[in-house]
């Protein structure tokens, strides 16, 4: 069985672009998005400068992180060791774009589904090779079976020294260079510059503001969506210099050209976080209390804050199915799930929690109109509660190991974040709880257990969100992102609302002023802002 890998050798590549257009031509790529790109390193000092091309593309890789998070097993690794997808049954999740540590996956502007390089299997299974590899006017490319040690990929690998992307990653990429450049092969060790070649990068701040029609740029978008240059974004006056790549003054090393790769999940994950850590927390807290007896237990209770733990949990599931480029085929997940996928995993542990926090709510519901014995549901609740709990936390942290599984954002992959989301959950959660006295007045065993539930949660909580950004992390790309986070563009959502809005203001309110309305809000909003800011501050650093 063949174990197909590409060669690419740095010195001859000349970045004529020939790879990228043909792959284009032969797999219908539509404009603005990539399986081949070519990127541009420029480094020294004038007049001593010097252009690295670096043709990059799927690893294809032996250890694919892609297809372990792909929930409906859309994104398949052939026996041959290809990496290919299926986009007839994608649910464009994105999380196949979180998990390559490469950039290499995208979503198709015109299928909604994603797609990345297929090593052109079509034309091998008929003896060609590859669009790429025919068309390299200097044969920089090589494609071939690595196991086959008569092929002229095996025998280059023989003599040459090779280097790949990213080897930490334990991904075994199969994606091999020669007389690779440190400066292009690392995507952190050269600064992009502003302006490329031939056009500005285009901020999704300015462009978000042009679409709302509160900013006036010439932002001009192809058949497929994608976005043409606009030259007065960066400031320039209409009759100033013009700049084509690099920098006016002199300049050590940057990215002088690049794929540009959009951020993929957006405001719907943060919020989602947020609901679906309420919901959970609502029914620990009431598990809790009933399973431990740790307050007189009434129906009508229990019926304001299931309900209202019910209404955030379909709310989390709308915003779920909201943030899929393919919602109308999110029961694939149920119908086809692919088991190592917490994707999946996820989608099945809330329909259980779904299912028997709503049983349980319709047994006491039944109990208080005196459809059901009290009896009954006051001998089913510490059962109910026991039940219900595991599923709860389930909810509640399964995200964490789903965003371990996104390898491409090495923030996430905390060990802290199990017990970061589980303390949020019981914050929020509380929070909510103690909001709700408004509309049914609780008893004060439970006013109190749910009192020491939200200034322990929130003193656990801030003590590990703080400790989390300050101890060690494994690789540059974490650190990077965390400072990102912590004093960069994100700084004022993690500072000020984190911490500020979601920790300080609420104990400030809770000893000075116990306004139960305003500690939820702050509680809530506060959460958001630092989701926000810890879900989007990874997605900033370069992977390519």
């Amino acid at each position: 069985m063949a174990n197909y890998g590409f060669l690419i050798d740095q010195s001859k590549c000349i970045g004529c672009h020939a790879c990228s257009t043909a792959c284009k031509s032969e797999n219908q790529v539509p404009l603005g998005v990539y399986r081949t790109w070519v990127k541009y390193v420029e480094a020294g000092t004038y007049p001593n400068v010097r252009r690295y091309f670096q043709v990059t593309r799927c690893n294809h890789c032996a250890n694919p992180p892609c297809v372990r998070i792909c929930p409906v097993t859309a994104m398949y690794q052939r026996s041959d060791g290809i990496v290919e997808f299926d986009p007839s049954i994608c649910i464009g999740c994105k999380s196949c774009m979180q998990a390559c540590p490469y950039d290499a996956v995208y979503l198709d502007p015109e299928t909604n589904a994603a797609a990345k390089c297929t090593f052109c299997a079509h034309r091998l299974e008929v003896g060609l090779e590859p669009a790429c590899v025919v068309v390299c006017p200097e044969h920089a490319i090589l494609a071939g079976d690595m196991d086959d040690p008569a092929s002229e990929l095996s025998q280059k690998l023989a003599v040459s020294p090779a280097t790949v992307l990213k080897p930490e990653q334990g991904t075994g990429p199969k994606l091999f260079y020669i007389n690779g450049n440190d400066w292009s092969l690392h995507p952190t060790a050269s600064s992009a510059s502003e302006t490329y070649l031939w056009a500005e990068k285009i901020s999704e701040q300015n462009v978000s503001a042009y679409e709302r029609g509160t900013l006036d740029l010439p932002v001009l978008r192809s058949k497929s969506g994608a976005l043409i240059r606009t030259p007065q974004e960066q400031g320039y006056p209409p009759n100033g210099p013009i700049q084509v790549g690099g920098r006016v003054s002199e300049h050590m090393v940057q990215t002088a050209y690049n794929a540009q790769h959009k951020i993929q999940w957006h405001w719907q994950l943060p919020t989602y976080l947020v609901t679906k850590s309420i919901a959970g927390g609502l029914f620990m807290l009431l598990s809790l209390g009933a399973g431990l007896g740790l307050f007189p237990f009434d129906s009508l209770t229990f019926l304001v804050a299931g309900f209202t733990a019910m209404v955030f949990m379909l709310l989390t599931v709308f915003l779920l199915i909201l943030d899929l480029s393919q919602p109308s085929r999110f029961l694939n997940i149920l119908r086809h799930p692919q088991w190592k996928s917490w994707v999946a995993r996820g989608a099945f542990i809330m329909v259980l929690f779904t299912a028997i926090a709503g049983l349980w709510w319709l047994v006491e519901l039944g109990a208080y109109l005196g459809i059901l014995p009290a009896g009954l549901a006051a001998t089913a609740r510490p059962i109910a509660g026991w039940i219900t709990f595991p599923f709860a936390l389930g909810v509640v942290v399964y995200t964490a190991f789903l965003l371990g599984q996104a390898e491409g954002r090495d923030m996430w992959q905390s060990s802290l974040l199990p017990f970061q989301l589980l303390s949020q959950s019981f914050l929020v959660g509380s929070a909510a709880f103690i909001a709700l006295d408004i509309f049914a007045s609780f008893p004060p065993a439970l006013v109190n257990y749910l009192q020491i539930a939200f200034i322990g949660s929130l003193l656990i909580n801030l003590v590990l969100t703080l400790a989390g950004k300050t101890m060690p992390f494994a690789t540059e790309v974490a650190l990077l992102a965390s400072r990102e986070m912590t004093h960069g563009r994100y700084r004022n959502h993690f500072w000020w609302g984190g911490i500020g809005l979601g920790h300080a203001v609420p104990l400030a309110l809770f000893f000075a002023a116990p306004l139960n309305i305003l500690i939820a809000l702050t509680s809530i909003a506060g959460l958001f802002l630092y989701e926000y800011a810890f879900s989007m501050a990874p997605q900033r650093i370069p992977n390519s």
